[in-house]
């Protein structure tokens, strides 16, 4: 752990008002050392001393004229040099206001008050004169005042002091603002993220990383913790499913070699049939319950050709199943999941529908879409949602076929942790659409 990470507060409340804290109060440094050299560099005062230099010349030559055609004449020729004076009588100034700034330094033109014959009046202003005006007093009751603004824009209103304290302010808190972003939710976005992919793969061995605020690196802490015990409690799980599987098999076994010798066939068949129907309940239970496949690793196959494959299994055992779409289109996942997914989609259709079709397109964004469409009595809409759940069976709507309510759940569970998704849609005039929407990619985990 840095220095910084040291100092720093260890709550979010904390370390966001120390944030705050520090960014004004570098700000006002910043702000204060600008003023310092923005207001008094080089460039502003030799400018202004510029001014003062024009301006006191300009009383000079004033007060050795005497006509008004020659007063007005050096008005106008100041004017086309870029200085904005003009003469007015002291009988219309005004005392300035208490408090009143100028958006310049008044250093240079305080200088004009130690040359003779120059009277600066700083405290009085004319009411139609800018925020930059100077004053110098003239013979017979008369001024000269000069705009010495240093030029038209936007600059000027930067130069303003309050302006620009404002702006530097908001510029270092913006950047420290940033900083706190990267420093308070950086480690929360790593947080989501671990939940997201833990969310994927219980499994997963990596560990969340202890750091930022103390909120998070305990909430870091609970993620690992309970990652541990979840992995556990899968462990066990495994274990537990393995020794239930031998434990039934056995039995079953020996109820077969039983069956096979009673001598009433009807009663002799009626058992088998039992005993098949209760072996295949324990194999796909045990299938759903088996987290051996859902790490098996991503692999590149060619997609037409996987589903081809499915239809030919189903067609060999006498079912019209086919095949429609692209034939060429290479996508990676993970195989024997994929094939259980699209195998207990089609093997449910055609239980309920004498012709199925498999189909495959690409959809926006490259996604990918498998769909089983079947000619069967279809789902009421009320039961799309629930055949996902485990053992649940739409018997009102499409008749039993001893099936144990686990295929759509199965598939729905394989289909997203490949990062998709399987909805159920009507088919016109009767059936079922299954479309299995994927990524272009399967996500990790």
């Amino acid at each position: 752990m840095g220095w910084a990470q040291r100092l720093m507060p260890r709550s979010i409340a904390a370390q966001i008002m120390s944030l705050v804290a520090l960014s004004e109060l570098i700000g006002i440094m910043l702000a204060a050392v600008t003023l310092i050299f923005l207001f008094d560099s080089p460039s502003i005062n030799d400018t202004q001393k510029f001014l003062a230099g024009r301006v006191a010349e300009l009383t000079q030559l004033l007060r050795s004229t005497h006509t008004p055609a020659e007063v007005d004449g050096l008005l106008a020729a100041a004017r086309r040099g870029g200085l904005d004076v003009r003469r007015v009588a002291l009988s219309e100034l005004v005392p300035r206001a208490a408090g009143e700034t100028r958006p310049f330094s008044m250093r240079a033109f305080r200088q004009l008050a130690a040359e003779p014959g120059i009277e600066l009046l700083e405290d009085v202003r004319h009411p139609t004169g800018s925020s930059s005006q100077v004053i110098v007093k003239l013979d017979d009751g008369q001024a000269l005042m000069a705009d010495v603004r240093v030029e038209d824009g936007f600059w000027p209103f930067l130069l303003r002091p309050a302006a620009a304290m404002l702006i530097i302010v908001l510029i270092s808190m913006l950047l420290l603002s940033v900083y706190a972003v990267r420093w308070v939710i950086a480690p929360l976005a790593e947080v989501a993220n671990a939940a997201t992919s833990f969310g994927r793969s219980p499994r997963a061995t990596e560990v969340l990383r202890r750091r930022g605020p103390l909120e998070i690196a305990q909430v870091a802490d609970a993620l690992n913790d309970m990652r541990t015990r979840i992995r556990a409690l899968l462990d066990d799980r495994t274990r537990m499913l393995a020794a239930i599987s031998h434990d039934l098999r056995t039995p079953l076994t020996r109820l077969r070699l039983r069956a096979e010798r009673v001598a009433d066939e009807t009663l002799r068949t009626a058992m088998l049939g039992d005993i098949v129907k209760v072996t295949r309940m324990i194999n796909e239970t045990l299938e759903y319950l088996r987290e051996d496949a859902r790490s098996e690793a991503v692999s590149r196959i060619d997609l037409p050709s996987f589903l081809q494959t499915i239809c030919s299994d189903f067609a060999d055992t006498g079912h019209a199943v086919s095949y429609a779409g692209p034939m060429r289109l290479p996508y990676f996942c993970r195989p024997r999941a994929l094939s259980r997914a699209v195998t207990n989609i089609v093997e449910n259709a055609v239980k309920h529908g004498s012709t199925v079709m498999v189909a495959l397109r690409l959809t926006e964004l490259d996604h990918i879409e498998i769909e089983v469409i079947d000619d069967g009595p279809g789902i009421p809409p009320a039961l799309r949602d629930k055949v996902f759940e485990p053992f649940f069976k739409a018997d009102s709507a499409r008749q039993d076929s001893g099936g144990f309510g686990l295929g759509l759940s199965i598939a729905q569970d394989i289909a997203k942790r490949h990062g998709g998704s399987i909805e159920l849609k009507p088919r016109e005039p009767s059936g079922l659409r299954v479309s299995m929407l994927l990524p272009p990619e399967p996500v990790s985990g």
